[in-house]
């Protein structure tokens, strides 16, 4: 349970941290613990029109308050500009919790307590919400005044004379649909519904202030449902509907809450951990089978986070058959050795600008095909046949050559990169300056290419002599002795010889974070020290040294500075997995190691569960103390790392996996 910290002035009121409620589609709830939203993704029904992708956003909250008599005092606080925030004497909230959903206790002026709590069941594009009294009160009613929208997600909403304000009430249904090209909205409720239209203006949305937005918007409130809180539960049940079909007038409220209610009980209550929950908000429906959404609130599923995320959410979970979809999904995307890094949000064009989502994507295959074999499970022959052609597609399609300068070397390395195009996962981009182009050859990349050789040689053995000749080169050339640590990229623009050994987090996948070591024990310990001295923070890893030139000890302002420092020193949870793996293979690999690893990095990442998004990790931080948590608050592969460290890295038997 959250509750208020101790003081005088402490509250839940003014609370920014986060809570996230996934359908599984894509779409999700989202607020915060204090109830004012402050993010144009803030809203209690977003739903996707085409699984996990076309967002829309149809309820964007409820304004509640309860009465008896001529006596009123509102449950929820709205804000709006400039920076009004009221009701003033609106109830205090005296506790939250987020688990198994959101739940918050509201306490009146004369000790009436009442709980609220919502959740979204998995698989389906609704949200149920509940108000209950928990101190017995005769005579009091409660009033819910929805706001509702209808746009993109990644918009806002103004008043205009386009919006429909009509509903048709049928009983216990309602149905509004306010425009015409985006799907309606359903309710079901056991309240008295009256329609009562009105536009609601000039909502602030804080968040999108402090990253330089536009942060105004005003919502449309279509009318007043109205319960008698004394004889019972009042309930709400939001959903979203492409179809214009009869009003179901049969169906109780109460009843089909309390079975929806029953069913995600049970279905969260099998995950064993807090980290296991959060991991279910991020595989989704695609089509006809899985994929990642790589965060919430603003991304969708793309390939390079899918490919990193699925180890851990998937894989040290034991979710075979989510990772069996996702795999044989993206398998059919390969297009010139190439999977996409992102399906965009609306239509099926795709964005083929990352060298590294398909070694990813093979490193993924070999660990599923491994974690199949180490649990006694036979992979089916037609799924494993679509894997390895797939991996072989992808071997093919890089060393013949591809995309954006993207070839196999003489020297057995991969090349890749061409001006204006990023295409490592350091892809910042503003305008037309590529923050960081990492032109050549990147550290990263080779690591993921030499592993996936290594990968493709138990498929084919003609890639074994390629990956000696990229291994051999890789020893000689990105090892510096002067820093004793590996250059970030070598043949810069693509001129041979030239070096950048700026000190980033890209090295640590030579050591650990990938199936195989590269170096020497020495060289890997060196590596090692140079990026805990460097890099390490209790969050993740920088990704850049402080000492380096374009260090940005802070991730804040507008678009240009955002961008500008996102991988200029933000530091990066996820990092931190392959640097545990590293930290513990140079030492030994032992189970006194191993606590040790546990103890010193994994539980400070863990502390963070209830600092951002709350039972999630957050995308990035600062890179300077308190490293306070910025971007995505629920972010796959900062979650999917930090269960990979638990239930594998930290727990599976001692690594072999050092290369020749």
């Amino acid at each position: 349970m959250i509750t208020p910290a101790p003081g005088p002035d402490s509250s839940l009121a003014d609370d920014p941290r986060e809570w996230l409620e996934a359908d599984g589609l894509g779409g999700y709830a989202s607020g915060t613990v204090s109830g004012i939203r402050t993010r144009r993704y803030h809203a209690l029904l977003l739903s996707a029109v085409t699984p996990p992708t076309q967002r829309v956003v149809l309820v964007n909250g409820v304004e509640a308050w309860v009465s008896r008599g001529d006596r009123s005092q509102f449950l929820t606080r709205q804000r709006y500009a400039p920076d009004v925030t009221g009701p003033a004497d609106a109830a205090r909230i005296i506790a939250f919790v987020a688990d198994p959903w959101p739940k918050w206790t509201y306490g009146l002026d004369d000790g009436t307590q009442i709980e609220h709590e919502l959740f979204m069941p998995k698989g389906r594009p609704l949200v149920a919400l509940r108000w209950r009294l928990l101190t017995k009160r005769p005579g009091l009613t409660l009033g819910l005044r929805p706001f509702l929208s209808g746009r993109d997600s990644h918009a806002l909403h103004h008043e205009n004379a386009g919006f429909r304000f009509e509903g048709e009430a049928k009983g216990p249904a309602i149905r509004w649909h306010p425009y015409e090209s985006l799907p309606g909205i359903h309710a079901l409720t056991n309240g008295r519904y009256q329609p009562a239209p009105s536009w609601y203006r000039k909502f602030q949305l804080d968040e999108e202030r402090a990253r330089g937005q536009d942060f105004v918007e005003d919502l449309a409130a279509p009318g007043l449902i109205e319960y008698d809180l004394s004889a019972g539960d009042a309930v709400l049940i939001l959903g979203m509907t492409q179809a214009d079909g009869p009003l179901h007038t049969s169906t109780d409220a109460l009843a089909m809450y309390r079975r929806l209610r029953a069913g995600e009980t049970r279905r969260r209550s099998a995950f064993p951990t807090r980290l296991h929950r959060a991991a279910d908000a991020y595989v989704v429906q695609r089509g006809t089978g899985k994929t990642i959404v790589a965060g919430y609130p603003w991304f969708t599923d793309w390939g390079r986070d899918t490919f990193i995320s699925i180890r851990g959410l998937c894989l040290a979970t034991g979710r075979w058959d989510d990772a069996r979809q996702i795999l044989v999904q993206w398998a059919g995307a390969v297009s010139d050795g190439m999977l996409p890094n992102r399906f965009v949000d609306v239509g099926d064009a795709q964005e083929f600008n990352a060298v590294d989502a398909s070694l990813w994507y093979i490193v993924a295959v070999s660990e599923y095909l491994a974690a199949q074999k180490r649990a006694g499970r036979r992979c089916n022959a037609a799924d494993r046949r679509v894997l390895v052609e797939a991996v072989l597609a992808i071997l093919t399609g890089y060393s013949k050559g591809t995309r954006y300068g993207i070839a196999q070397d003489v020297d057995g390395l991969l090349r890749c990169g061409v001006p204006g195009v990023q295409l490592t996962w350091m892809d910042a981009k503003v305008g037309d300056w590529v923050v960081t182009p990492r032109i050549g050859k990147p550290v990263e990349v080779e690591a993921l290419w030499l592993n996936a050789l290594r990968i493709g040689g138990e498929f084919a053995p003609s890639w074994n002599a390629i990956f000696e000749r990229g291994l051999a080169s890789f020893r000689e050339r990105f090892w510096n002795p002067s820093r004793q640590a590996l250059y970030d990229v070598i043949d810069v623009d693509h001129r041979p010889g030239v070096v950048d050994a700026t000190v980033r987090p890209n090295q640590i996948f030579a050591v650990g974070g990938l199936p195989l070591t590269l170096l020497s024990q020495k060289q890997g310990r060196a590596v090692v020290a140079t990026v805990e001295q460097s890099l390490l923070t209790p969050l993740g890893l920088r990704s850049l040294a402080p000492n380096e030139p374009g260090y940005c000890p802070r991730y804040e302002g507008g678009v240009w500075e955002r961008d500008s420092a996102y991988h200029q020193g933000t530091v990066w949870p996820w990092l931190l997995g392959g640097f545990v793996e590293a930290w513990v293979r140079v030492r030994g690999d032992t189970i006194a190691v191993r606590a040790e690893a546990r103890r010193r990095f994994l539980d400070p990442l863990l502390a963070q569960l209830d600092r951002a998004g709350v039972g999630h990790i957050a995308e990035i931080a600062d890179a300077e103390a308190p490293y306070t948590p910025r971007g995505c608050p629920f972010q796959a592969w900062s979650v999917g790392e930090a269960l990979r460290l638990d239930l594998d890295v930290l727990s599976r038997p001692p690594h072999d996996g050092d290369a020749p």
